[in-house]
């Protein structure tokens, strides 16, 4: 587990994929992780995944300024091609780092959050902080989206036949000629 956020700072040569099943409320899930390391030469690639893409994490190394700058970017590339309520949670990795190393403070990454209105962590895939918290978060976190969106489109229940309650008095329900 501990190694797919570490896979998110590395600098690979490809897109890597990894399937993990959690268990979640008592249910089975299975999340499909697909990391770009955040390569530039994968941005126009990426965009095809966003739009099947159910949650984001944006992950920005916490020694490294130039990838906590570049989140910006990513935001503005998934606002272009990935669904309006795809779940985001922004991550600052490393966080088991020396003080002196880092470059971004937690505020820094918490307001970019705030900003966003999205979640935050700082995780370190070295150590294991917060790695399953964030893999949870965004799991329940779609999970709810897809109840609450399943919730709206039931169709509500419509009496009809109640006659003009207005009036005080009630229509005796008639039977449809179509269904017996």
């Amino acid at each position: 587990m501990a190694h797919l956020l570490q896979v998110l700072s590395q600098p690979l040569g490809r897109i890597d994929f990894k399937i993990r099943t959690i268990e979640l409320d008592g249910k089975r899930i299975k999340l499909q992780i697909w990391d770009t390391a955040g390569q530039e030469r994968f941005r126009t690639i990426t965009t095809a995944y966003y739009r099947g893409a159910m949650g984001i994490l944006l992950v920005y190394d916490v020694t490294d300024e130039s990838s906590f700058n570049n989140i910006r970017n990513w935001i503005r590339n998934i606002e272009q091609h990935a669904s309006d309520n795809v779940n985001k949670i922004l991550v600052g990795n490393k966080a088991d780092m020396d003080e002196s190393k880092r470059a971004v403070p937690t505020s820094k990454g918490q307001a970019l959050a705030d900003e966003y209105g999205i979640k935050f962590f700082e995780t370190s895939a070295k150590t294991n902080l917060n790695v399953e918290e964030v893999f949870f978060s965004i799991a329940r976190d779609i999970k709810q989206r897809l109840a609450d969106t399943d919730s709206k489109s039931e169709p509500q229940t419509i009496k009809i036949n109640q006659g003009d309650q207005a009036a005080g008095g009630a229509a005796p329900a008639q039977k449809s000629a179509c269904c017996g």
